[in-house]
C-alpha cells in the first residue's frame, strides 16, 4: 500500500475514524485512498478554520480523537485559531499536514513555507515523516500522542504520500485511567478541615456529572465554594445535574468570588488569571496571603474529587438542579428575552454550543433548571468557533440536537460552516444574536481607559460596528442551502425554535436584539 493509505488505515484502526478536510495538491493520495479506506469518514470544509473548529467540537463530544486534513503551511495558518482553542481546551486531534515533496522543497516554491515553526505554536506532538515505511508508525505515535490531550500534527511529503511501501501499526492499547495522587487528597482535607475559607475551583474531566457531584459533596461537607472555570471544555448541567457556578469572565466579578479565600484548590483547573491586562489592575487574581494547591491536573481531576469526597463526607450523596424553566417572554426581542425562550425550549439531552458572547449573558441563568444538557464553551478566545464546533458535536453526537448560540460579529469569521451543515444534514439549529456590533470591544474600549477623556468618538464606534451595510445572515444561510427566518419578537422566536426542533436538518434563526448600548 502507498502512504497515504497506510496513514488512513493506521488512524482507523486506532479509532480516528472521521477526518475534517480542506485538502489541496499535496494531499491529494489521502483523498483517493478515502476509496480504499472507506471507514474514515471525510467531511469537507470550505475553510480551514472549519476543519479545525470542527474536529475541536467533534472530539469534546466524541470523547477520542479527531481527525484533520490541511493544505501546506497557509493551510495551517488558515486552521490555527482554532487550533489555538483546541490546545487550550486540551481537546485530542490528530492534525495531517500535506507538504511538498521532498525532493522539491530545494526550489522554494510558492507554497514553501516553515510548516513544523507554524504547527509548533499550537501542537503538544509535532512530527515529520521522512520515509513511506514509517508513516503507520508515526500515525500510530500522533494518535497516543492526541489521546493525552494534544494536538498531535503529522508533517506528510507528497512523495512519502504516494509511494509504495507501508505498512499498518498495531493498535494502540488505550490509555490507562489517570492515576490520584493520594498525598494531594490528604492535603486538601487537611486544608479543608481546617476551617480556613477554602475556594475550588475545577475544570478538565471534573466538569461532567461525577466530577460535579463529588464536588458539591466537598462543598456540603466542608462549607467551601466550589467554582467551575470561566470557560469549560464541556460542561454539564441542567435538570437533576450538581449545579456549579462559572468562574466570571470580568476580572472584577471574579476577585470577588474569589475574595476571602485562604486557600484555592486547583482539581483540573488552572491558577486563575483575568483574560487581558487592564491599567493599574492585577492580572493574577488569586487574593493575597491565599495559598493555592493542586490536587490534579486536567485529566484524573473527577476521580482526584471522588476520593476527596469519600474522605470528607463517605456515602453522601450530591445535591442537584431542580427542574425549572422561565416563562415564555413576549414582546420585543432582548439579550435576556432570548435567553427565556432558550430556556423554556431547550430539548431533553442537546448539546450548546456557545459563542453567544456579551449577548448571551443571558443563558446560563436562564437554562439552569432546563433538561440536562452538555455545553461547549470558546475556551482560548479565538473567535469563529461555534458555528465549526456545532458541525463537529452534531456528527459524533447524530441522536442528540444541537443548538449553536452565535454573536453576529465572530460568526462571520466561519460563516461557511453552515454549507457543511447542509452538506451533511446535520441537526444544528443556529440562533444569531444580531446587534449589530462589536459590543465585547466596545465594553474593551473603555475597559483599558483608551477612553479615559469621555466617550469614544466616531472613528473609533465605526470601526466597531457591524451595521452599515447590515448583514442579512437569512440569506447567506438559504445560499449555502439552510433554511433560515429573521425575528425580532420573542414570540418570533419561539415559533422559529420550535419548528427546527421539530425538523429534522440545519436551521439558522436570525434574531435581532438591540446593542448593549443602545
Amino acid at each position: 500500500m502507498n502512504g497515504a493509505q497506510s496513514l488512513l488505515t493506521t488512524l482507523v484502526g486506532n479509532g480516528v475514524d472521521v477526518c475534517f478536510a480542506n485538502p489541496g495538491t499535496s494531499e491529494m493520495h489521502f483523498v483517493a485512498a478515502l476509496d480504499a479506506v472507506p471507514q474514515m469518514r471525510g467531511v469537507l470544509t470550505l475553510f480551514e478554520g472549519v476543519a479545525t473548529g470542527a474536529a475541536d467540537g467533534y472530539a469534546r463530544m466524541a470523547d477520542k480523537p479527531a481527525g484533520v486534513l490541511l493544505h501546506l503551511g497557509p493551510g495551517l495558518g488558515n486552521g490555527l485559531a482554532n487550533l489555538h482553542n483546541a490546545r487550550r481546551a486540551r481537546t485530542p486531534m490528530v492534525v495531517v499536514v500535506g507538504d511538498h515533496a521532498t525532493y522539491h522543497k530545494k526550489y522554494d516554491a510558492p507554497l514553501e513555507s516553515d510548516i513544523d515553526s507554524v504547527a509548533g505554536t499550537v501542537s503538544g506532538w509535532v512530527r515529520r515523516t521522512a520515509d513511506t515505511a514509517d508513516v503507520a508508525a508515526d500515525a500510530a505515535a500522533a494518535v497516543a500522542a492526541s489521546r493525552a490531550g494534544k494536538v498531535s500534527t503529522l508533517i506528510l511529503p507528497a512523495d512519502v504520500s504516494w509511494a509504495d511501501g507501508g505498512g499498518t501499526a498495531p493498535a494502540i492499547p488505550a490509555p490507562a485511567d489517570p492515576t490520584v495522587d493520594d498525598d494531594a487528597v490528604l492535603s486538601a482535607v487537611d486544608v479543608l478541615q481546617s476551617g480556613a475559607p477554602t475556594v475550588i475551583l475545577i475544570g478538565g474531566d471534573a466538569t461532567r456529572t461525577a466530577g460535579l457531584a463529588a464536588a458539591v459533596r466537598i462543598a456540603a461537607a466542608s462549607g467551601a465554594r466550589v467554582l467551575c472555570e470561566t470557560f469549560p471544555a464541556r460542561l454539564r448541567r441542567g435538570a437533576g445535574i450538581p449545579a456549579i457556578e462559572r468562574l466570571a469572565y470580568f476580572a472584577e466579578a471574579a476577585q470577588e468570588q474569589l475574595a476571602g479565600a485562604a486557600h484555592l484548590i486547583l482539581a483540573g483547573a488552572t491558577s486563575p488569571v483575568s483574560f487581558f491586562a487592564y491599567p493599574g489592575k492585577p492580572s493574577d487574581l488569586v487574593p493575597d496571603g491565599c495559598d493555592v494547591h493542586i490536587l490534579a491536573e486536567h485529566a484524573g481531576a473527577a476521580a482526584a474529587l471522588e476520593q476527596l469526597a469519600d474522605e470528607l463526607s463517605p456515602g453522601s450523596i450530591a445535591e442537584v438542579a431542580a427542574a425549572a424553566r422561565p416563562e415564555m417572554p413576549t414582546g420585543g426581542l432582548t439579550a435576556f428575552s432570548v435567553a427565556a425562550v432558550v430556556g423554556a425550549l431547550l430539548p431533553e439531552n442537546a448539546v450548546i454550543v456557545d459563542e453567544s458572547n456579551t449577548a448571551g449573558v443571558g443563558v446560563a441563568a436562564a437554562t439552569a433548571g432546563a433538561p440536562a444538557h452538555d455545553v461547549l464553551t470558546l475556551t482560548g478566545g479565538a473567535i469563529g468557533y461555534g458555528i465549526p464546533a456545532a458541525v463537529g458535536a452534531a456528527i459524533a453526537a447524530p441522536d442528540r440536537p444541537v443548538l449553536s448560540l452565535q454573536a453576529d460579529g465572530s460568526a462571520m469569521y466561519t460563516l461557511s460552516a453552515l454549507w457543511t451543515q447542509a452538506r451533511e444534514n446535520l441537526d444544528v439549529t443556529t440562533v444569531i444574536f444580531n446587534n449589530g456590533t462589536y459590543d465585547i470591544l466596545r465594553i474593551e474600549l473603555a475597559r483599558v481607559g483608551a477612553t479615559s477623556a469621555g466617550a469614544p468618538g466616531p472613528r473609533a464606534l465605526e470601526l466597531l460596528d457591524l451595521g452599515s451595510p447590515a448583514i442579512d445572515f437569512v440569506k447567506i444561510a438559504e445560499g449555502m442551502g439552510v433554511p433560515a427566518r429573521r425575528v425580532t419578537t420573542a414570540e418570533e422566536l419561539a415559533g422559529a425554535m420550535a419548528d427546527a426542533f421539530a425538523a429534522p436538518g440545519p436551521h439558522l434563526i436570525d434574531a435581532v436584539v438591540p446593542s448593549l448600548f443602545g
